[in-house]
């Protein structure tokens, strides 16, 4: 979603910090883009519908030397993207500059309110209420008692930083929801979305708590909680530094961050697995506490919600407890029912997305426990959760997941199999045989010719179809969703017994069809389904298990070098990641800033 940056120095430059925050934040996905700067003659502002390219045309026309000021990529939710509706947004005097992530429920309402008592609107934003809200309160005399004053007047889940020219020296950050850090150095206080924007100057991050108000100058920080109290909050050091960030060579993110997959298998697994066992501390949870668990709920998004499909998976036939896996887009509206010995687990990468934590909040409302399964650390997921597993992912910048999503399946393995042995179900061979997947994944993303040619052929295709059972049908729900997402060509996964029931129809000479086969029990029966789609004209691409690379009547056959089924899921999403990303290469797509999509999804 929305990225927001904000610097406020005793001296310097803040447009430097504020342009390259931005560019750092561009994997939230974005459409236009804006920063002000707070000078004593009055705000300084341009902004720009488009990348972040047509706004540095505009920079030169801010002036330079002023030490405090905000900046925003948007992702439009109210008003078409456009430079008026572009942020930062100022009052009538041009005093006060906003920036703001996430919406604003009741923005009608007191837009009229406002526009009675004359103020002049000139965005179709919901975020235009803000600044002249805090003129309306008085913020050109007290910004913080303004902002105070506004807050109790706001409706929604947002995140927004606020500005006077008359104190040039405060940013006021407010989070309803929507995350903001702080960045701490000496005389020098930075303020994001992501730590990933103030990485390259400080590693000392503070999190903001759900409801904090953050007044920051040069050299202090306060926060008041969400009763108005004066409140601590830890200074944390961020694992990571801003080369883990960095493109390294590759021509796009999501590359790097697929080839890096089998590093950060080791990454994600080191301390996991002792002596054929897994070490469950190390995942967040207490061994006494796994024969507890009678039932699994699952809630998720996107990427995370085909993780969780493979979870149920493996946590079923593995350790014999059932699963269920929601949309957490739909959870709350199903009126759950949750029993006692249920576990609630949350599957997400940045561990913002609005919908997931509304799920969390659901679940603790109704005194369940809690999981997060969760890559961002400090993340308002991973501490609001009774107990949180990392993937250890390190940044994901483009876009489209990939390097999460095989994490998250490689945790809920480790998972499956502790619950399992609580169960006296215990798989030491699986657990041992996790430990070689860092291996067998450098040998699969090394060959890459047959993947290019098979993607150039998928490029000329305006539809593709996936297929696959049991494991395999999860597998083709992620692969199909990254093929959607980066290369924009239309993409259905079905259950491979599914297409004979109304989908078949479509099929017709050339149609492009990909099939997952990892499953030796399984096999035959997929095998049926591709012989159908062939006998009308299918071109057929096949991902097999080891066991299964034998002679099968397909176009392309790339064979996974695995002969477990359960440890091949990670393994079987390498090419079907590499196979979308070459496919929008060929097809000159944004490959790490998709049209209309963000990184982490921070509105319902």
């Amino acid at each position: 979603m929305c990225g927001i940056v904000g610097f406020v120095a005793d001296s310097g430059d803040a447009l430097p910090f504020l342009f390259d925050g931005l560019k750092r934040l561009e994997y939230r996905g974005y459409d236009s883009a804006g920063i002000a700067l707070a000078t004593p003659e009055g705000i300084a502002t341009q902004k720009s519908q488009g990348k972040l390219a047509q706004l540095q045309e505009l920079l030169d026309r801010l002036p330079r030397g002023v030490p405090c000021g905000i900046g925003h990529t948007r992702w439009a939710t109210h008003g078409r993207p456009t430079d008026e509706n572009a942020h930062p947004h100022m009052d009538c005097q041009g005093i006060i500059a906003t920036v703001h992530n996430g919406i604003i429920e009741n923005f009608q309402e007191l837009k009229q309110e406002l526009m009675g008592a004359g103020h002049v609107f000139a965005s179709d934003t919901d975020t235009e209420v803000v600044p002249h809200l805090l003129e309306a309160y008085g913020g050109d005399k007290d910004l913080v008692r303004a902002v105070q004053s506004a807050e109790s007047r706001l409706k929604g889940a947002y995140a927004f930083l606020a500005m006077s020219s008359r104190q040039p020296d405060t940013i006021i950050a407010v989070r309803r929801s929507s995350p903001l850090v702080i960045g701490w150095g000496e005389g020098v206080h930075y303020i994001a979305s992501d730590v990933s924007a103030f990485l390259a100057n400080t590693r000392q991050a503070q999190f903001l708590e759900n409801g904090d108000l953050a007044v920051v100058t040069p050299q202090s920080v306060t926060i008041h909680d969400g009763q108005g109290q004066i409140t601590e909050r830890p200074v944390t050091t961020i694992g990571w530094n801003i080369r883990q960030a960095e493109r390294g060579g590759y021509t796009h993110f999501m590359l790097k961050e697929i080839m890096e997959q089998p590093d950060v298998w080791g990454d994600c697994l080191r301390g996991r697995v002792q002596n054929g066992r897994v070490v469950v501390e190390e995942l967040g949870l207490v061994s006494r506490q796994l024969p507890k668990v009678g039932r699994i709920q699952i809630v998720a998004a996107g990427t995370a919600y085909h993780a969780g499909l493979v979870g149920k998976s493996l946590i079923e036939r593995l350790a014999r407890i059932p699963v269920d896996v929601a949309v957490a887009s739909e959870f709350r509206y199903q009126e759950p029912v949750l029993t006692d010995d249920t576990l609630v687990m949350a599957i997400s990468q940045s561990g913002e997305t609005a919908d997931t934590l509304a799920c969390m909040a659901l679940a603790r409302h109704q005194g369940m426990s809690t999981y997060a399964l969760v890559n961002q650390v400090g993340s308002t997921l991973a501490r609001e959760s009774d107990r949180v597993g990392y993937t250890h992912a390190g940044p994901e910048i483009a876009v489209a997941s990939t390097k999460a999503y095989t994490t998250q399946i490689l945790v809920l393995t480790l998972l499956a199999l502790a619950l399992a042995e609580a169960r006296g179900r215990a798989r030491p061979d699986l657990v041992e045989g996790l430990l070689m997947l860092p291996a067998i994944g450098q040998e699969i993303v090394q060959d890459l010719e047959h993947i290019q040619d098979m993607a150039a052929q998928l490029a000329q295709s305006p539809h593709v179809f996936y297929i696959g059972r049991g494991m395999d049908y999860a597998l083709a729900m992620e692969g199909q969703l990254k093929i959607k997402e980066i290369s924009y060509i239309h993409a259905e996964a079905y259950a491979a017994g599914e297409m004979k029931h109304g989908t078949l129809a479509l099929i017709e000479e050339g149609t492009p069809v990909v099939a997952i086969l990892t499953e030796e029990r399984l096999a035959g029966k997929t095998l049926s389904n591709i012989l159908e789609v062939k006998a009308r004209g299918a071109r057929v691409w096949a991902i097999v298990g080891k066991t299964l690379g034998r002679e099968l009547p397909v176009d392309h056959l790339l064979s996974i070098p695995t002969r477990e089924p359960f440890l091949s899921p990670a393994l079987a999403a390498l090419p079907l990641q590499l196979l979308a990303y070459w496919t929008a290469v060929n097809r000159g797509q944004d490959v790490d800033q998709p049209r209309n999509l963000a990184k982490s999804v921070t509105v319902e």
